[in-house]
């Protein structure tokens, strides 16, 4: 269990998470929903250890969280100007796993031989996600990796995650887009007002759109009928 207590988690003075609780059961898939600016980025990026907590805890079965067990895909992936695909997913050690960069190309189709920064900004996401595969850490923090991508590609990293869970890894992703998230998920978890206010449970989320959006649905249907 990846268990995060009592986490207060700021930007200079600006406060993002307080006081937020979550239970992360392993070897599922956990999404995390919420406005932009609800600091779903600030709680990846301090579960990761970019960020030091102001307060809180974050333990994977009751021991310190170590960065070794985490691959991150970030919402921006930065590249070194000047270096082609291959050399980029070179620069990630192999892992004992039956990772193969041949098959992703394949699947996502991306000119390894060409410089990443003729590739579009769907090619870079998907290079960035072959990257941190390649690592095969078991915590997967994937900062929405569906955007930017085509459909097509969309469905075969619903697909691959599903696999990666099958192996018994265990993944948090974000998505703006609630679709993806209800179609891979184990779990939905809200972040607004600072904190994990509502999970959801695969059998909960029929309606989970209408607890999300249905208010500000109805003040729509209230200032178009004004």
């Amino acid at each position: 269990m990846l268990t995060i207590k009592n986490l207060t988690a700021s930007y200079g003075k600006d406060s993002v998470l307080e006081n937020l609780n979550l239970d992360i059961e392993e070897g599922m898939i956990h999404g995390l929903a919420g406005i932009n600016g609800s600091g779903k980025t600030t709680l990846f990026h301090t579960i990761y250890g970019f960020i030091k907590p102001d307060a809180g805890t974050i333990q994977l079965n009751e021991q310190p969280l170590s960065r070794k067990k985490i691959a991150f895909l970030e919402t921006q992936n930065y590249f070194y100007s000047n270096i082609k695909g291959k050399e980029y997913l070179d620069l990630f050690p192999d892992s004992t796993s039956t990772f193969s960069v041949k098959m992703w190309q394949e699947l996502f189709k991306f000119p390894l031989n060409d410089l990443i920064e003729n590739y579009s900004t769907g090619m870079k996401k998907k290079l960035a996600l072959t990257g941190i595969l390649k690592l095969d850490k078991p915590i997967l923090l994937l900062d929405e990796p569906f955007n930017g991508i085509d459909m097509e590609a969309v469905r075969i990293i619903e697909k691959l995650l599903l696999r990666l869970k099958e192996k018994g890894k265990t993944i948090i992703v974000t998505s703006h887009i609630l679709e993806t998230l209800t179609a891979i998920c184990d779990q939905i978890h809200i972040l607004e007002n600072k904190n994990i206010t509502r999970i959801y449970r695969k059998n909960e989320f029929e309606g989970i759109e209408h607890d999300i959006f249905g208010e500000m649905d109805e003040k729509l249907k209230k200032w178009m009928n004004d």
